[in-house]
């Protein structure tokens, strides 16, 4: 998080959708980038930011716009309840793809699994949650003051430790499922027998 290229100015027009929406074509830009990129250095690079991304533009949500929305949305926490439940799955492969080095056999399954449940996040939210959010009382603009402070306080001070990266980290998850490594130790696929 050093340095502040993500950080955009606010100015009067700036609403937390637009600040939120801007994150979301940046993250998705970085979805289409990698699977244009042709070296492993350069699709390197592009988790790296990606991830970075993420991490920001989570926190954000989860400190500032969801509690917002919680409080004010009565009667609509199944979306907001949602939307957290997505975020802590999300975490998780941020968590592990943060461990690995991109050169594992899933690195790029597992960046591609991420890549298309972070683009149905951003359309259901979106689609459904910004509407439902436009119609209640939250003054957006000067949320959007509150994104760009909060986003500042993060890229300076480093984002708070989220407990999917701390669960990842000490369980060791990485590369495969682990599902998968344990049914791969002694499966043998059932085969035709000849006539």
């Amino acid at each position: 998080m050093g340095s502040d290229k993500n950080l955009a100015k606010t100015t009067n027009q700036d609403t937390a959708f637009t600040m939120l929406k801007a994150d979301h074509t940046r993250i998705k830009q970085l979805f289409k980038a990698f699977k244009k990129a042709s070296t492993s250095e350069a699709k390197a690079a592009i988790v790296a930011d990606a991830l970075d991304e993420l991490k920001l533009h989570t926190a954000v949500e989860e400190q500032l716009f969801y509690p917002a929305l919680r409080l004010e949305m009565v009667g609509e926490d199944h979306l907001i309840d949602e939307a957290d439940e997505e975020h802590h799955v999300m975490k998780i492969l941020v968590a592990e793809l943060g461990l690995m080095q991109g050169n594992e056999d899933y690195w790029e399954a597992k960046f591609s699994v991420l890549a298309q449940a972070v683009r149905r996040h951003i359309k259901e939210e979106e689609k459904e949650i910004f509407p439902k959010a436009k119609q209640t009382d939250i003054d957006f603009h000067l949320m959007a003051m509150q994104i760009k402070t909060l986003k500042q306080n993060f890229v300076d001070n480093g984002l708070p430790q989220d407990t999917e990266s701390e669960m990842v980290r000490t369980t060791g998850l990485r590369g495969e499922s682990p599902s998968k490594r344990k049914a791969g130790q002694n499966f043998q696929a059932p085969l035709k027998v000849a006539s």
